[in-house]
């Protein structure tokens, strides 16, 4: 009986200091004072109570819908890590800028001294590189994953990659050629010259790969700012089953590169060759992304995806739905 009277008074003990520092927020010292024990002693009965079960913590999110989103698309979509934000009503500009903030924290996050960042342009990584906001410099360098197309501030990929080094403190390697070439023989021959094959090559070998992930079936689409085509064209894309684009690689529904011509006169390393990168990062916002983020995830391109409340759902619901037919 008196043992477990002394066990009683020990768990009893253990308890009041696990309440008041954990619920009430004091600190050990404070605990010591207030049940005249020393410190030392405060810290044992902590000590004891973890390791006799007693503490449990349960940490929720004011955003929990956002979090259980980013659950099920890990888990649906194999992804390591996903990252979903609120979604502006009435505001794709505002909506796109959220989800950059959310993929810059992440990049900093994600990035170590010594690390290649091979990107693409874009306006969902231009939303990136602008809401960077680094506390220190890292020694990084920034490379571009395809040739870039003058004109428009996120279609030049060289100047992004200048900007994201200068952000990050670190330096940059060039792509000096186009997108697209005349031609397939065009495209080789950019292809194989030293200076455009040396940065391809550290592309190759990044660390972090930070890719937009682009619509066809919208008229503004940046992908037509890559390269205008006629109404014409765009439905033989459609016809072909094309559902977006990646890295400026026309891609279909499962994931695929489409057979087409345009892809072949790409100076640009094609999405599986980032199969080996341990961080590819897909950034997008918007219901038009829905498709193109689904053959993305399907052709497994990505290991973490930022995007929208909206556009998150309507991609879990297409992708749930499919798994529940089959």
């Amino acid at each position: 009986m008196t043992e477990k009277k002394e066990d009683f008074e020990a768990i009893r003990q253990i308890y009041t200091v696990l309440v008041l520092h954990f619920m009430d927020g004091l600190t050990q010292q404070a605990i010591a004072s207030q049940l005249n024990l020393s410190t030392s002693k405060v810290n044992r009965l902590i000590t004891q109570g973890r390791k006799l079960g007693m503490v449990r913590i349960d940490i929720e999110s004011p955003f929990q819908r956002l979090v259980e989103l980013e659950q099920r698309l890990m888990d649906i979509a194999r992804l390591v890590s996903t990252v979903v934000t609120p979604t502006v009503p009435g505001s794709a500009e505002s909506t796109l800028q959220q989800v950059g903030r959310a993929a810059a924290n992440q990049l900093l996050e994600t990035l170590r001294d010594g690390d290649i960042i091979a990107i693409t342009g874009g306006k969902a990584v231009s939303a990136v590189v602008d809401n960077l906001q680094p506390e220190r410099a890292f020694d990084v360098t920034v490379v571009p994953l395809t040739g870039g197309v003058q004109g428009k501030f996120y279609t030049d990929v060289n100047h992004l990659a200048t900007q994201l080094a200068d952000r990050l403190g670190g330096r940059t390697m060039l792509v000096h050629a186009p997108l697209f070439a005349e031609s397939r023989e065009q495209r080789d021959m950019l292809m194989d010259m030293a200076s455009i094959r040396e940065v391809f090559d550290l592309a190759r070998k990044a660390s972090v790969a930070l890719v937009g992930i682009g619509s066809i079936r919208t008229p503004g689409s940046s992908y037509y700012d890559l390269h205008p085509i006629s109404a014409a064209d765009r439905d033989a894309l459609f016809s072909q089953g094309v559902s977006g684009e990646m890295m400026a690689h026309l891609i279909h529904a499962d994931g695929s590169v489409a057979d087409f011509p345009l892809n072949s006169r790409l100076v640009a390393l094609d999405p599986t060759e980032l199969i080996r990168c341990p961080q590819v990062i897909g950034v997008a916002a918007g219901t038009e992304k829905v498709l193109p983020i689904q053959a993305a995830l399907n052709g497994r391109f990505l290991k973490s995806l930022v995007v929208d409340e909206v556009t998150a759902a309507a991609v879990l619901t297409a992708m749930e739905s499919k798994q529940n037919v089959a």
